[in-house]
């Protein structure tokens, strides 16, 4: 989709537009209309937010384009979304199954002290999976899970039936 935006004195003067509206309209580009391309939001880190949902709006090689602001987190905004995430992950349902496991200043997540092994997709097709065993301070295979009505309790090692009994 070819998009346009409207451009008076070097500046922006109003949001891209697709070609064939403009088409439509005034049956040719407008003079004052130039190239633009539309750019997603960048991948940002756990340690950064983006300063706005919407781009500005730059002319980069001939050719208007969105710009996203980024920024990065202070020491105080990192301190508390450690907390903050640290928090929620010892406030979970059967929290002490995972009490091994520490926050990652890098990732910004609690991480294991033994790296997930790869899935196993026979396993996985038997309905087998790879959870973390508080127990062992290992990952471990449940047994099978019986149906979809079940839920696995991690301090039991057993699959539940999911809600009132």
């Amino acid at each position: 989709m070819e998009l346009y935006i409207k451009v008076e004195n070097g500046q922006v003067v109003s949001h891209p537009a697709y070609a064939h509206n403009l088409m439509q309209a005034f049956q040719m580009i407008p003079e004052g209309w130039e190239p633009f391309v539309r750019t997603n939001p960048p991948e940002i880190t756990a340690a950064q937010r983006l300063n706005t949902d919407d781009p500005k709006y730059q002319k980069v090689n001939g050719v208007w384009t969105d710009l996203w602001e980024i920024t990065e987190l202070t020491a105080e905004e990192k301190a508390a979304k450690k907390e903050q995430i640290i928090s929620e992950f010892n406030n979970r349902d059967q929290a002490e199954n995972w009490s091994a496991w520490v926050f990652d200043e890098s990732l910004f997540y609690m991480v294991p002290p033994i790296p997930r092994p790869e899935p196993d997709q026979a396993k996985l097709s038997q309905n087998i999976f790879t959870f973390w065993c508080g127990a062992d301070n290992n990952w471990r295979d449940t047994p099978p899970m019986p149906t979809e009505n079940h839920r696995f309790d991690f301090l039991a090692w057993q699959w539940v039936v999911d809600g009132p009994q």
